[in-house]
């Protein structure tokens, strides 16, 4: 049946909410909250630009749980006491054009930068490898039981609040080697106790943020899932175990799972491994993503290296029900637009041919992020781009941003409030 779905159908999703279409603009981080950590006009006019150009469900950056843990400086941060007015905003600049919009939520665990501070939160004391750049990451903690109860219910008020702030729905952020991800993984995981060792232990931790979510907001507030199909790492979580947590999940209230894979360690989103497998350089993840369908009940999503019609409809005809695409629509975020009008318009990044897989990968984030800049600014996406220079200025910007959290956190410090 799905042969004939086009990539303008709509989908039905399990708790009867449609999308308009099958393409979803999916998570790219932006860093550009303003000093208070919180959206202001420079996600307005992003996600507006996003909007306009047709996709039928934007997912937004990861917006964070936990003020003390970001994903990097200049995040957005929605918990307990945060004021709404600018979340507001946000949900219906995004929802401008008629489409859904998803907020992305999550804690990064162990993938703190050194720099920011803060709570570098993990299952174990297991540090990132990132060879010698690996100072640039703090050191992880072993959370207690009580940090780990306190940050599912963080994940479900922040879930409340996104849907209080007109948001349709939330992305549970379990893959890339953040925190829930780090609780999957067998390789960061080495607990004792119920949250560790088999593979039902490992998962227990999504499960619950899963279940106090959907707890927490309306049957027609959609909770999604994005998982990775592996960590792309030997003696890390697999392609079998992605299977298994997934046959878990689906019977939990959620309406959608997207397959990405990869963390900083073996940026596979980026489609580089660690453990040999080659990713097809369109659709990275597309094989995996077939595997997970034949067992899934839900619908499933597949993200990674999709920047043309072709491969998106192939993407649809081998079962799959919805299209991520991220890098493409922040090079034209109004392909979708484009694709409906049969025109095809092939823009790629510069990708530079370093040693350093690492470097390759930071490279290409930031060429993403510049266009992000670009867009929030009102401008048009530019290629014009040389990776050495971009990086550098990236780091430039990076740094300042980092200073001004720094001081937000030490001004929360001494108020009185907290």
């Amino acid at each position: 049946m799905h042969h004939t779905s086009s990539l303008f159908s709509p989908l039905v999703l399990p708790n009867g909410i449609t999308l308009a279409n099958r393409l979803v603009k999916a998570a790219m981080e932006e860093n550009l909250s303003n000093e208070n950590l919180e959206p202001d006009i420079a996600l307005f006019q992003l996600y507006e630009s996003w909007s306009k150009g047709g996709v039928g469900t934007i997912i937004t950056g990861n917006v964070m749980v936990d003020h003390r843990a970001m994903t990097g400086p200049g995040g957005v941060v929605l918990e307990l006491g945060t004021n709404l007015e600018g979340f507001k905003t946000w949900s219906s600049k995004a929802k401008a054009a008629g489409g859904k919009i998803i907020m992305q939520i999550n804690h990064p665990g162990r993938q703190i930068l050194a720099k920011l501070g803060g709570n570098v939160w993990a299952p174990s004391e297991v540090s990132v490898d990132l060879g010698n750049l690996s100072k640039l990451l703090g050191k992880p903690k072993a959370m207690t039981e009580f940090e780990i109860l306190e940050t599912i219910e963080r994940f479900a008020n922040t879930s409340k609040l996104a849907e209080d702030s007109g948001f349709d729905g939330v992305q549970i952020h379990a893959a890339h080697g953040y925190l829930i991800s780090q609780f999957l993984s067998p390789l960061v995981n080495q607990r004792t106790d119920r949250w560790g060792g088999s593979l039902e232990n490992r998962s227990r931790f999504l499960i619950e943020v899963i279940q106090s979510v959907r707890k927490n907001v309306n049957p027609n507030f959609i909770v999604a899932v994005k998982i990775n199909s592996s960590d792309f790492q030997k003696g890390g979580f697999q392609l079998e175990d992605a299977i298994e947590v997934i046959k878990k999940i689906q019977t939990l209230g959620v309406d959608f799972i997207e397959i990405s894979g990869g963390n900083y360690e073996a940026p596979a989103m980026q489609g580089i491994s660690r453990d040999g497998s080659t990713l097809a350089r369109e659709a990275y993840f597309l094989d995996f993503a077939r595997q997970i369908t034949n067992k899934a009940t839900v619908p499933i999503m597949v993200t990674g290296g999709i920047s043309r019609k072709q491969i998106a409809e192939s993407v649809l005809e081998s079962g799959i029900s919805l299209v991520g695409i991220a890098t493409a629509l922040a090079l034209n975020p109004n392909l979708p637009l484009e694709w409906k009008e049969n025109r095809e318009s092939f823009v790629r990044l510069p990708i530079p041919k370093w040693k350093s897989k690492t470097l390759v990968g930071l490279a290409t984030m930031v060429m993403v992020r510049y266009q992000l800049q670009r867009l929030s600014q009102g401008k048009k996406p530019s290629l014009k781009l040389i990776p050495w220079f971009r990086l550098l200025m990236d780091q430039i910007r990076l740094f300042r941003l980092t200073k001004r959290y720094r001081a937000w956190m030490a001004n929360l410090d001494t108020s009185t409030l907290h």
